[in-house]
């Protein structure tokens, strides 16, 4: 059975590391043969059909930043000429505070708020004498991704999301994947933003409890925060330096990450962040499997909200068809031809080129 060609992806999803990669690689649906490599195009790619998408995965190359994800996001584009949704997915520093009860294993999507698209890019500022001011400007996420977001947020008020449910289905895929990405044992604790982490220990265990934070009990399901995601090369590792970047926003920042600033300065997308740390002198990395692999369930269930028309495969290359399951998932998809400028060639015939969408 031959597969795919490179115009029939319609998603594109890139992950910081292998384990976000992997994390979202799980979930898949379906994974579809691999196409040869293309001329110019570095990049190494999975792929495969998600909540009725034909998705490609890519992975930084062992290098991490903004100037990394554009690259590989440049890369992916040229590869894969359809490709009209893009995802960041993987894990983030979350920025807990008295309106955002953000937890670790929590999700956070980025929207738009205050004067941001979504994602800020928080190293890019000038100095004024009104202070420190951000500037540039990202992309917010597209339309579709967005209306999807007040879908399924409103879902969620009525009902559970569906992510415990998808990470449970990817811990049985086998025994490696379970002990890799299932929830850790570690505790979730909030220190103080002025006590820092114990020096030279690899874990909070004689950093001072008295100094948590207190907060209420909540059960161990991952909740899905709206908002800002904060994006530059500098890992923040002081609850100091991120209230400070926090100040210069307007806006909510809910959490902090690498990469997604790459891709939004030249092409909308939506960051999707797992919480697996809070962004302080505390961090360390017992979270950051399960924090993947919710972030990958969230993808997951967003995607499902989303229909796009799919495109046209050749007739020696498509043997692959949606499974019922993951088609009734999504919405309908419309009958649409993209062209500019319409002909008629004859009774019943019709003729269209470029850039022109006719839908029924």
């Amino acid at each position: 059975m031959k597969g795919f060609d490179y115009k029939a992806y319609t998603v594109g999803i890139v992950c910081a590391i292998e384990f976000e990669m992997s994390a979202v690689r799980f979930m898949l649906d379906k994974e579809h043969s691999r196409l040869p490599r293309t001329p110019g195009d570095s990049n190494l790619y999975v792929l495969g059909e998600l909540s009725g998408h034909n998705v490609v995965l890519a992975s930084l190359p062992g290098s991490q930043g903004k100037s990394a994800a554009a690259a590989v996001a440049n890369d992916m584009a040229r590869t894969f000429p359809s490709i009209e949704l893009r995802l960041m997915v993987g894990v983030g520093g979350g920025v807990p505070s008295a309106k955002n009860d953000i937890r670790l294993g929590d999700v956070v999507v980025s929207m738009p708020d205050g004067q941001h698209g979504g994602v800020v890019q928080y190293d890019l500022a000038k100095n004024t004498d009104n202070g420190i001011i951000l500037k540039g400007f990202l992309w917010p996420p597209p339309e579709i991704l967005r209306s999807a977001v007040v879908m399924m947020r409103s879902d969620h008020r009525l009902s559970q999301s569906k992510i415990p449910d998808f990470v449970s289905a990817m811990l049985e895929k086998s025994d490696d994947i379970r002990d890799s990405y299932q929830r850790p044992m570690d505790p979730d604790e909030l220190f103080q933003s002025e006590y820092h982490h114990f020096p030279r220990q690899a874990t909070c265990q004689v950093c001072d409890k008295s100094r948590l934070v207190s907060r209420q009990h909540r059960k161990p399901i991952p909740r899905i925060h709206y908002g800002l995601v904060a994006s530059g090369d500098q890992v923040i590792r002081s609850a100091s330096n991120a209230a400070e970047i926090d100040g210069r926003v307007v806006g909510d920042i809910l959490c902090f990450e690498m990469e997604a600033a790459g891709i939004a300065t030249k092409s909308s997308c939506i960051a999707i962040r797992g919480i697996s740390d809070y962004a302080d002198s505390h961090k360390n990395e017992a979270w950051q499997y399960y924090a993947a692999a919710v972030a990958a369930g969230c993808a997951k269930e967003l995607l499902s909200y989303v229909s796009l028309p799919q495109p046209s495969i050749s007739t020696e290359t498509h043997g692959r068809h949606r499974s019922a399951s993951s088609a009734g998932s999504s919405l309908a998809t419309k009958s649409i031809f993209r062209g500019q400028g319409v002909q008629n060639i004859g009774p019943g015939n019709i003729s269209v080129g470029r850039d022109m969408n006719i839908g029924k």
